[in-house]
Protein backbone atom coordinates (compact mmCIF):
# COMPACT_ATOMS: atom_id res chain seq x y z
CA UNK A 1 0.00 0.00 0.00
CA UNK A 2 1.08 3.57 -0.72
CA UNK A 3 0.62 6.25 1.92
CA UNK A 4 0.72 10.02 1.91
CA UNK A 5 1.57 11.44 5.31
CA UNK A 6 0.58 15.06 5.78
CA UNK A 7 -2.65 15.69 3.86
CA UNK A 8 -2.70 19.47 3.85
CA UNK A 9 -2.83 21.85 0.91
CA UNK A 10 -0.15 19.88 -0.96
CA UNK A 11 -0.49 16.34 0.36
CA UNK A 12 -4.26 16.06 -0.12
CA UNK A 13 -4.25 16.79 -3.88
CA UNK A 14 -1.18 14.57 -4.29
CA UNK A 15 -3.12 11.74 -2.65
CA UNK A 16 -6.10 12.35 -4.94
CA UNK A 17 -3.81 12.26 -7.98
CA UNK A 18 -2.37 8.90 -6.91
CA UNK A 19 -5.82 7.44 -6.34
CA UNK A 20 -7.20 8.82 -9.59
CA UNK A 21 -4.24 7.23 -11.35
CA UNK A 22 -5.17 3.81 -10.00
CA UNK A 23 -2.70 3.57 -7.12
CA UNK A 24 -3.84 1.89 -3.92
CA UNK A 25 -3.18 4.94 -1.77
CA UNK A 26 -4.43 6.23 1.57
CA UNK A 27 -3.61 9.32 3.57
CA UNK A 28 -2.59 10.02 7.15
CA UNK A 29 -2.88 13.30 9.00
CA UNK A 30 -2.87 14.09 12.70
CA UNK A 31 -5.94 16.28 12.07
CA UNK A 32 -9.21 14.50 11.33
CA UNK A 33 -10.04 15.42 7.71
CA UNK A 34 -13.45 13.69 7.63
CA UNK A 35 -12.43 12.05 4.34
CA UNK A 36 -12.85 8.25 4.08
CA UNK A 37 -9.40 7.59 2.61
CA UNK A 38 -7.54 9.93 5.01
CA UNK A 39 -7.17 8.73 8.58
CA UNK A 40 -5.72 10.05 11.81
CA UNK A 41 -5.57 6.51 13.20
CA UNK A 42 -1.99 5.28 12.90
CA UNK A 43 -3.00 1.64 13.20
CA UNK A 44 -5.31 2.04 10.21
CA UNK A 45 -2.41 3.45 8.21
CA UNK A 46 0.88 1.83 9.19
CA UNK A 47 0.45 -1.98 9.15
CA UNK A 48 0.00 -2.38 5.36
CA UNK A 49 2.29 0.48 4.36
CA UNK A 50 5.02 -0.23 1.80
CA UNK A 51 5.80 3.23 0.37
CA UNK A 52 5.18 6.49 2.19
CA UNK A 53 5.31 9.97 0.68
CA UNK A 54 6.16 12.32 3.53
CA UNK A 55 4.59 15.74 2.97
CA UNK A 56 4.73 16.96 6.57
CA UNK A 57 5.77 20.50 7.38
CA UNK A 58 9.32 20.36 8.75
CA UNK A 59 12.11 18.37 10.39
CA UNK A 60 10.29 18.11 13.72
CA UNK A 61 7.22 16.62 12.04
CA UNK A 62 9.45 14.33 9.96
CA UNK A 63 11.09 13.06 13.15
CA UNK A 64 7.65 12.51 14.69
CA UNK A 65 6.47 10.60 11.62
CA UNK A 66 9.48 8.35 11.20
CA UNK A 67 10.93 7.90 14.68
CA UNK A 68 8.91 9.41 17.50
CA UNK A 69 5.13 9.84 17.72
CA UNK A 70 4.10 7.76 14.68
CA UNK A 71 7.47 5.97 14.43
CA UNK A 72 6.78 4.44 11.02
CA UNK A 73 10.21 2.83 10.91
CA UNK A 74 8.91 0.55 13.70
CA UNK A 75 5.10 0.60 13.38
CA UNK A 76 5.07 -0.14 9.61
CA UNK A 77 6.76 -3.56 9.34
CA UNK A 78 6.29 -3.73 5.56
CA UNK A 79 7.74 -0.28 4.88
CA UNK A 80 10.40 -0.49 2.17
CA UNK A 81 10.49 3.05 0.73
CA UNK A 82 10.34 6.57 2.17
CA UNK A 83 9.93 9.47 -0.25
CA UNK A 84 10.71 12.85 1.31
CA UNK A 85 8.58 15.49 -0.39
CA UNK A 86 8.86 18.12 2.35
CA UNK A 87 11.41 20.91 2.04
CA UNK A 88 14.03 20.21 4.69
CA UNK A 89 17.57 21.23 5.49
CA UNK A 90 19.98 19.23 3.30
CA UNK A 91 22.14 18.70 6.39
CA UNK A 92 19.20 17.15 8.21
CA UNK A 93 18.39 14.95 5.20
CA UNK A 94 21.98 13.69 4.93
CA UNK A 95 21.86 12.59 8.56
CA UNK A 96 18.42 11.02 8.09
CA UNK A 97 19.79 8.29 5.86
CA UNK A 98 21.93 7.06 8.77
CA UNK A 99 18.92 6.97 11.10
CA UNK A 100 16.56 5.00 8.86
CA UNK A 101 17.06 1.20 8.84
CA UNK A 102 19.24 0.12 5.93
CA UNK A 103 16.57 -2.11 4.34
CA UNK A 104 14.34 0.94 3.71
CA UNK A 105 15.07 2.95 0.55
CA UNK A 106 15.05 6.70 1.15
CA UNK A 107 14.63 9.13 -1.75
CA UNK A 108 14.52 12.90 -1.47
CA UNK A 109 11.84 14.18 -3.83
CA UNK A 110 10.81 17.69 -2.80
CA UNK A 111 8.37 19.31 -5.19
CA UNK A 112 7.65 22.78 -6.51
CA UNK A 113 4.65 24.52 -8.00
CA UNK A 114 2.39 25.39 -5.04
CA UNK A 115 -1.12 24.04 -4.45
CA UNK A 116 -2.32 24.94 -7.94
CA UNK A 117 0.30 22.61 -9.49
CA UNK A 118 -0.60 19.82 -7.06
CA UNK A 119 -4.25 20.18 -8.05
CA UNK A 120 -3.38 20.25 -11.75
CA UNK A 121 -0.98 17.28 -11.42
CA UNK A 122 1.82 19.43 -12.84
CA UNK A 123 4.32 19.47 -9.96
CA UNK A 124 8.07 19.62 -10.53
CA UNK A 125 10.09 17.09 -8.51
CA UNK A 126 13.76 17.44 -7.63
CA UNK A 127 15.16 13.97 -6.98
CA UNK A 128 18.10 12.55 -5.11
CA UNK A 129 19.01 8.86 -5.08
CA UNK A 130 20.40 5.98 -7.16
CA UNK A 131 19.28 5.74 -10.79
CA UNK A 132 17.38 2.47 -10.28
CA UNK A 133 15.49 3.79 -7.25
CA UNK A 134 14.50 6.93 -9.14
CA UNK A 135 13.37 4.91 -12.17
CA UNK A 136 11.15 2.75 -9.95
CA UNK A 137 9.55 5.86 -8.45
CA UNK A 138 8.88 7.83 -11.64
CA UNK A 139 5.60 6.05 -12.55
CA UNK A 140 4.06 7.21 -9.26
CA UNK A 141 5.50 10.71 -9.54
CA UNK A 142 4.08 10.95 -13.06
CA UNK A 143 0.58 10.71 -11.59
CA UNK A 144 1.27 13.88 -9.60
CA UNK A 145 3.64 15.91 -11.73
CA UNK A 146 5.08 16.72 -15.12
CA UNK A 147 8.72 17.57 -14.50
CA UNK A 148 11.31 15.24 -12.93
CA UNK A 149 14.84 16.42 -12.30
CA UNK A 150 17.28 13.78 -11.04
CA UNK A 151 19.88 16.01 -9.44
CA UNK A 152 22.30 13.34 -8.22
CA UNK A 153 22.79 11.04 -5.22
CA UNK A 154 20.65 11.07 -2.10
CA UNK A 155 20.41 14.62 -0.76
CA UNK A 156 21.01 16.35 -4.09
CA UNK A 157 17.30 16.84 -4.69
CA UNK A 158 16.89 18.62 -1.37
CA UNK A 159 19.94 20.78 -1.99
CA UNK A 160 18.48 21.83 -5.33
CA UNK A 161 15.07 22.48 -3.75
CA UNK A 162 16.32 24.87 -1.07
CA UNK A 163 18.29 26.81 -3.68
CA UNK A 164 15.22 26.96 -5.91
CA UNK A 165 13.10 28.16 -3.00
CA UNK A 166 15.66 30.78 -2.09
CA UNK A 167 15.05 32.25 -5.54
CA UNK A 168 11.29 31.87 -5.09
CA UNK A 169 11.52 33.74 -1.80
CA UNK A 170 13.46 36.59 -3.41
CA UNK A 171 10.85 36.80 -6.19
CA UNK A 172 8.07 36.84 -3.61
CA UNK A 173 9.63 39.57 -1.49
CA UNK A 174 10.50 41.84 -4.41
CA UNK A 175 7.27 41.30 -6.37
CA UNK A 176 5.21 42.20 -3.34
CA UNK A 177 7.31 45.31 -2.73
CA UNK A 178 6.96 46.34 -6.39
CA UNK A 179 3.17 45.92 -6.25
CA UNK A 180 2.98 48.02 -3.08
CA UNK A 181 5.05 50.76 -4.69
CA UNK A 182 2.87 50.58 -7.79
CA UNK A 183 -0.21 51.14 -5.64
CA UNK A 184 1.40 54.19 -4.10
CA UNK A 185 2.19 55.62 -7.52
CA UNK A 186 -1.26 54.95 -8.94
CA UNK A 187 -0.38 52.14 -11.35
CA UNK A 188 -3.09 49.55 -11.97
CA UNK A 189 -2.05 46.15 -10.63
CA UNK A 190 -3.37 44.06 -13.53
CA UNK A 191 -1.65 46.25 -16.12
CA UNK A 192 1.67 46.04 -14.30
CA UNK A 193 1.42 42.25 -13.93
CA UNK A 194 0.69 41.93 -17.64
CA UNK A 195 3.74 44.06 -18.37
CA UNK A 196 5.99 42.03 -16.07
CA UNK A 197 4.84 38.78 -17.72
CA UNK A 198 6.34 39.90 -21.05
CA UNK A 199 9.30 41.91 -19.78
CA UNK A 200 12.63 41.55 -18.00
CA UNK A 201 11.04 41.50 -14.54
CA UNK A 202 9.19 38.24 -15.27
CA UNK A 203 9.22 35.77 -12.37
CA UNK A 204 7.20 32.86 -10.99
CA UNK A 205 5.17 34.77 -8.39
CA UNK A 206 4.27 37.63 -10.72
CA UNK A 207 3.34 35.28 -13.57
CA UNK A 208 1.22 33.13 -11.26
CA UNK A 209 -0.07 35.92 -9.04
CA UNK A 210 -3.71 35.29 -9.93
CA UNK A 211 -3.45 31.52 -9.29
CA UNK A 212 -0.92 30.98 -6.50
CA UNK A 213 -2.98 30.55 -3.35
CA UNK A 214 -0.65 32.46 -1.05
CA UNK A 215 0.34 35.28 -3.41
CA UNK A 216 -1.50 37.95 -1.37
CA UNK A 217 -0.97 36.48 2.10
CA UNK A 218 0.87 38.09 4.96
CA UNK A 219 3.25 36.17 7.16
CA UNK A 220 1.88 33.65 9.62
CA UNK A 221 3.89 30.79 11.13
CA UNK A 222 1.36 28.24 9.88
CA UNK A 223 0.68 29.45 6.33
CA UNK A 224 2.61 29.14 3.06
CA UNK A 225 4.48 32.42 3.61
CA UNK A 226 5.61 31.01 6.95
CA UNK A 227 6.75 27.86 5.16
CA UNK A 228 8.74 30.00 2.73
CA UNK A 229 10.54 31.57 5.70
CA UNK A 230 11.32 28.03 6.91
CA UNK A 231 12.63 27.12 3.47
CA UNK A 232 15.01 30.08 3.41
CA UNK A 233 16.23 28.98 6.84
CA UNK A 234 16.86 25.51 5.37
CA UNK A 235 18.93 27.06 2.58
CA UNK A 236 20.90 29.10 5.09
CA UNK A 237 21.57 25.97 7.15
CA UNK A 238 23.19 24.43 4.07
CA UNK A 239 25.17 27.51 3.03
CA UNK A 240 28.80 26.73 2.14
CA UNK A 241 31.29 27.54 4.87
CA UNK A 242 32.39 31.15 4.72
CA UNK A 243 29.50 32.26 2.48
CA UNK A 244 28.18 35.81 2.60
CA UNK A 245 24.63 35.24 3.86
CA UNK A 246 23.64 38.91 3.98
CA UNK A 247 21.26 38.76 1.03
CA UNK A 248 19.38 35.55 1.95
CA UNK A 249 19.11 36.75 5.56
CA UNK A 250 17.60 40.01 4.31
CA UNK A 251 15.16 38.07 2.10
CA UNK A 252 14.11 35.95 5.07
CA UNK A 253 13.40 39.10 7.10
CA UNK A 254 11.46 40.66 4.21
CA UNK A 255 9.26 37.58 3.82
CA UNK A 256 8.60 37.47 7.56
CA UNK A 257 7.54 41.14 7.45
CA UNK A 258 4.94 40.68 4.68
CA UNK A 259 1.45 41.95 5.45
CA UNK A 260 -1.71 40.72 3.69
CA UNK A 261 -2.34 42.41 0.37
CA UNK A 262 -5.95 43.28 -0.39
Amino acid sequence: MIGVAGCGRMGAPMLEALRDGGAQAVGFDIVDKAVPHITNNLMAFAPRLETVFSVVRDAAETDALLFDTQNLTMTAPGLTRIVLCSTLSPRYVADLRNRVPAHITVIDAPMSGAQVAAQNRSLSFMLGGPEDDIADLIPLLALMGKHFHHMGPFGAGMQAKVLNNLLAASHTAMTRLVLDWADASGLEESKLLNLIATSSGQNWLASGYRDIEFAKDGYSPDNSIGILVKDVAAALDAAPDGSDITLPTTIKSAIRALKPRV
